[in-house]
């Protein structure tokens, strides 16, 4: 299977074309799970299969998302923008602008510019759901949206925000990111039971009206070193608790993303995709 490598600050994708590839199609799960292990297979945080989106008005692609577990992603921010460049490169783009069509609705991903192996898109993640029959959140209370909610999970008892950005995602804040415990909580609420399909987790700390830097914990995967959605989410939570306004810089460890919103209307996201290699993996025979 022919596939590239991408990464959008850090956070490290594949893609491959499997238009017509009948046969991987009927176990796309296992296989990622096999091409996404740092050391039996290629490495990534996810993969991405896509095909041309033939007979859909509404879209130039659709793409299937996997987790490195081989779990399936309804959504993923920084996993969209990497296949846009990887097909921007190619020459497979008739535009600038692509539809790509995910299990969370069409995504509008616009080129802004490029450098070398770097791609700038602004990207359209869609409205925040904040519902919980729609996250969905298991919680006793009607709260919408459902903010400050207390959670008791392990040792820990933490103030959380839950929303969907087409994936679940729980956000908390902290004064500092050294004492936020993201290797031990991020795991437990990503596991916790009142999330039916898991959830990310996003550990934030607010720098100011327009900036906050934040440390992602990604369900299905674990620790990374950024997160679109996750990006997306933690500015709209920062923005519902009234600790910041649009638009917001995230800082990431490796860079930044740039997310834009509005009560009422879509989260948009600017950040980068990089090129890394291009290669043929060949699948196990079990």
């Amino acid at each position: 299977m022919e596939f590239a490598k991408l990464h959008a600050l850090g956070n490290d994708f594949l893609v491959a074309d499997v238009s017509g590839e009948e046969g991987h199609k009927r176990s796309l799960g296992a296989l990622a799970r096999r091409i996404c292990h740092r050391h039996c297979g290629v490495g990534a945080d996810g993969v991405l299969f896509f095909q041309p989106a033939i007979g859909d008005p509404a879209a130039d692609f659709s793409t299937l998302i996997f987790n490195a577990d081989g779990s399936k992603a309804e959504m993923s921010g920084n996993g969209v923008r990497c296949l846009a460049a990887f097909l921007y490169r190619g020459g497979k783009s008739p535009s600038r602008s692509l539809r790509i069509r995910t299990v969370a609705g069409v995504k509008l991903v616009t080129l802004l510019g490029e450098e070398g192996t770097t791609y700038t898109f602004e990207s359209s993640l869609g409205l925040p759901i904040t519902a919980p029959d729609h996250i969905p959140v298991r919680i006793p209370s009607k709260m919408d949206p459902i903010l400050d909610y207390a959670v008791t999970t392990g040792s820990h008892t933490v103030p959380v925000t839950i929303t969907s950005m087409g994936n679940p995602h729980c956000s908390t804040f902290w004064p500092s990111l050294d004492e936020a415990p993201i290797d031990t909580l991020g795991p437990l609420l990503e596991n916790e039971s009142l999330f039916p399909n898991r959830t990310n987790v996003e550990f934030i700390q607010v720098l100011d009206r327009h900036r906050i830097r934040v440390r992602f914990w990604e369900r299905g995967v674990g620790r990374t070193l950024a997160s679109g959605t996750g990006s997306g989410a933690a500015a709209v939570a920062a923005i519902l608790n009234r600790r910041a306004d649009s638009p917001v810089t995230v800082e990431t460890e490796m860079g930044w993303l740039l997310v834009r919103w509005e009560p009422g209307s879509e989260v948009v996201l600017i950040g980068p995709a990089q090129f890394i290699c291009a290669g043929t993996y060949v699948a196990p025979e079990s």
